[in-house]
């Protein structure tokens, strides 16, 4: 059953084998099997390609076998259309054309068979590039809200920097009056004099300025300073709904890319043994001699076409001889004295009620 099975995938004909030696059919029991395990490679690939896409085993599975049956079918299709001729290069002329989409096969097979062996080594690739995406959606998060930060920081900035130069101005003032009482400085006499109650008037009223400013500045800066963290929240806020999007940058297409950076040696030769396996069957129907298969085959073909090419010259013989046939009758039909009274006697009549009729119509128009 297994045999019948092998064969039927190597895409010869059943009633043609059958009548073969047991090595001949051996032969096409090896390609139908690697026709077969083919397409049970593309079927592993396939599934698991679509599993890293959909990330649901139902939809992988179901798409596996459809691409498995589809890649079986050409597969079979180009190994049954191979024909052994007399010479290798008219053959391999005849093959180049399926070897071109053996390769292509190969390559489709293979990636995400290679995919899944270099596993590991994509997911730290990924991994590095997860970590440089998160910075530089950092950045550009914090690129973007900066100029309303930056702007809360300076107004604060310059609300603290008014109180600390009144501030300042303030203590120079209680400096002033206090070495004016003590002597130390301005009328050099010690004691609360008319000058002594001028200064200290001017640094009360720059107290009270002082005071009045630290309030409304106070209220500024905690407004400020309440939108800086509302925007500093905003940022947090936008870094972590991004993130989740980085995270599943983990799809097929990043798969590929993340492989490319590998070296590229390891994954040629994976793509080698599956070009190896995809094109075996072409290259053992190549270098394989004319077997009794190919001759009964040929003895088929050759025979149809004989008779399918002695069909057409009896059918044209018999075109052009019905032709000639005619024409004699034809011939001998014209000279017919009879027939020619007839139809003289027919032509006179026809011509008679064409004239009447002619002569109506004009006798109308008048």
């Amino acid at each position: 059953m297994l045999k019948s099975f092998f064969i039927l995938c190597s895409g010869a004909d059943k009633t043609l084998i059958e009548g073969c030696s047991e090595g001949e059919q051996t032969k096409f029991v090896g390609i139908g099997a690697t026709v077969f395990f083919t397409a049970v490679m593309a079927f592993i690939a396939s599934a698991y390609a679509l599993f890293t896409v959909f990330d649901d085993i139902i939809p992988a599975v179901l798409f596996g076998i459809v691409w498995s049956l589809l890649i079986f079918n050409l597969d079979r299709f180009i190994v049954s259309t191979i024909r052994k001729r007399d010479h290798f290069s008219s053959e391999f002329l005849q093959a180049t054309t399926r070897i071109i989409l053996a390769i292509i096969i190969a390559i489709v097979i293979s990636k995400p068979l290679e995919i899944k062996i270099f596993e590991k080594e994509i997911n730290t690739v990924l991994l590095k590039e997860k970590n440089a995406m998160a910075l530089n959606n950092k950045k550009e998060v914090a690129n973007y809200f900066k100029t309303d930060l930056d702007k809360n920081k300076a107004e604060i900035a310059s609300l603290k920097s008014e109180i600390a130069k009144k501030e300042k101005e303030v203590n120079t003032l209680y400096e002033t009056y206090i070495t004016e009482a003590e002597g130390t400085k301005g009328t050099m006499k010690l004691g609360k004099g008319p000058v002594f109650k001028e200064k200290i008037a001017k640094h009360d009223l720059a107290k009270r300025e002082l005071d009045t400013l630290q309030k409304n500045n106070l209220v500024k800066i905690a407004e400020k300073e309440k939108n800086s963290k509302t925007l500093q929240t905003d940022l947090d806020k936008k870094v972590t709904e991004t993130q989740p999007i980085i995270d599943q940058f983990d799809g097929l297409m990043a798969r590929i890319n993340a492989l490319n950076k590998l070296p590229w040696l390891p994954s040629f030769f994976i793509m080698l043994l599956f070009l190896a396996i995809e094109t075996s069957p072409i290259i053992a129907k190549l270098l394989s001699p004319k077997g009794e298969y190919d001759y009964k085959l040929e003895d088929l073909e050759t025979a149809l076409k004989a008779t399918i090419e002695q069909n057409k010259h009896q059918r044209n013989l018999l075109v052009k001889t019905n032709a000639i046939m005619h024409d004699k009758v034809y011939d001998a039909v014209s000279e017919d004295k009879k027939l020619y009274d007839l139809q003289r006697k027919n032509a006179t009549d026809l011509l008679e009620l064409q004239s009447n009729a002619f002569v109506e119509k004009q006798k109308q128009t008048l």
